[in-house]
């Protein structure tokens, strides 16, 4: 048995990969189609993501992270026809369907709040940690990832004593699933017991009142709690058309909670809380419910700073929660303004907010909280992680190493058809594992 003292949650962070670009893929997502066929620098993107990692890694928190994965992946280019070597297909490809380039260079899997959905073993039936990898159907060039996540989960979490890694829903319609992008866990401390919340943004098909897709489905979120062993834990909550067509493709841009918080903005969802609250008082947590209104940051203004998709964290052996916000937040004077009242509020825990320099991740619509997979997990959980995945400030500098040598500083999306790019990926890939110590965890190494 464990403590309800030394459980923790670990942010896994997603390292920025080489081929990071703009290519405007995501409909939805306001600033991916805003800065499409902009030029992009990577180098300085996987830095401003260790810098982030860096700076929690000194006030104490646990931070993990999850490799880039395997770009470009020629494999999928090959399943759709085209044959040679690499060269002749990239060639091929560019002269031919230019915008398959785009899909098979995507670093997309940096969002790791989409790679998985996560239950704490304090709330599962077995006490295992248990994880879904998200089948992201809704975009082609994400609907790629989950084999890799799926490797990458069970390297990292292969002991299975303690941890469950299921597989990812039937890539079907109706059973659309984004990860944890949708879902928070309320809880009075991160030892207590749970109260999971499934956010969606369609019972099955597609609501006639939307401008852009909603990806997470009911009947998906619904089927992750069933793997998980979740019953009466869980609530299911709509996601509002009107946050949608704002531009809040996913949840947490509207949306964020840490133990007893609820932290979102009026429009965030499309019902009333009610249900929410009678849930928490039967599992008695004292649910803290801060809702912003219009009438304090507007929704446009919460989408365009992403003020809600900040990372809320309790410090370190304290009650006091701190908010690690995007910089876009500290240059809108309304975001400014509305926080700097929200930390000097007693009434509520949280007591400061950092911001943060993630301008490259941004220009593609993900900030802090889409940066991070949040794992509770007891100490004997984290001792039985796998430890290249587990950062202290001397790996983080191996990395920033790593990234000076090997990442482009510059990069365009015509570029994706240069097949010294993709030398220079695999030989950055090649080269990180080789200082992890992971042996052929890459498809191309295998």
């Amino acid at each position: 048995m464990h403590s309800d003292h030394d459980t923790c949650e670990v942010n896994f962070d997603g390292l920025i990969g080489p081929t990071h670009n703009y290519s405007g893929l995501s409909q939805g997502n306001l600033a991916s189609q805003n800065n499409a066929l902009q030029v992009a620098n990577p180098r300085d993107a996987a830095l401003q993501g260790l810098d982030k990692m860096t700076a929690l890694l000194d006030r104490g928190f646990v931070q993990g992270f999850f490799p880039p994965q395997q770009r470009p992946r020629l494999d999928q280019l090959r399943k759709l026809g085209f044959s040679g070597s690499d060269k002749k297909i990239l060639n091929g490809v560019a002269r031919t369907q230019p915008s398959l380039l785009s899909l098979v260079y995507s670093a997309s899997s940096m969002w790791a709040a989409n790679a998985a959905t996560v239950t704490a073993s304090k709330d599962t039936k077995d006490g295992r940690v248990h994880f879904t990898p998200a089948n992201l159907l809704t975009t082609p060039h994400r609907a790629i990832e989950h084999e890799e996540t799926t490797h990458c989960l069970r390297t990292l979490f292969a002991d299975e004593a303690h941890f469950c890694v299921h597989p990812t829903l039937p890539s079907i319609a109706v059973f659309g699933d984004e990860g944890a992008a949708n879902h928070n866990r309320l809880c009075q401390t991160h030892g207590g017991e749970g109260l999971y919340v499934y956010v969606y943004g369609r019972e099955s098909g597609a609501p006639a009142n939307l401008q852009f897709p909603a990806r997470q489905t009911r009947l998906a979120s619904e089927a992750v709690a069933r793997q998980h062993g979740l019953a009466k834990n869980a609530v299911f909550l709509p996601q509002s058309a009107t946050a949608i067509n704002a531009g809040a493709f996913h949840n947490d841009v509207v949306a964020v909670a840490n133990e007893s918080v609820l932290f979102y903005h009026q429009d965030a969802f499309a019902c009333g809380l009610e249900q929410l609250h009678e849930t928490a008082a039967r599992q008695d947590i004292t649910l803290c419910d801060i809702q912003v209104a219009n009438a304090d940051v507007s929704l446009n203004d919460a989408v365009q700073s992403y003020l809600f998709n900040s990372q809320l964290l309790t410090r370190p052996n304290s009650t006091e929660m701190l908010l690690i916000a995007p910089q876009e937040c500290e240059l809108n004077p309304r975001v400014n303004s509305y926080l700097k009242t929200l930390v000097q509020d007693t009434s509520n825990p949280i007591a400061d907010v950092n911001f943060f320099n993630l301008k490259q991740s941004m220009r593609n619509g993900g900030g802090p909280a889409c940066l991070r997979l949040r794992v509770v997990m007891n100490s004997a959980e984290r001792a039985a992680c796998h430890p290249a995945f587990l950062l202290d400030q001397a790996k983080i500098e191996q990395l920033r190493q790593w990234v000076t040598i090997h990442y482009r500083d510059r990069l365009c999306p015509n570029d994706l058809a240069d097949p010294q790019l993709l030398d220079e990926s695999y030989t950055a890939l090649e080269a990180l594992t080789a200082m992890l110590g992971l042996g052929d965890y890459y498809y191309f190494q295998r």
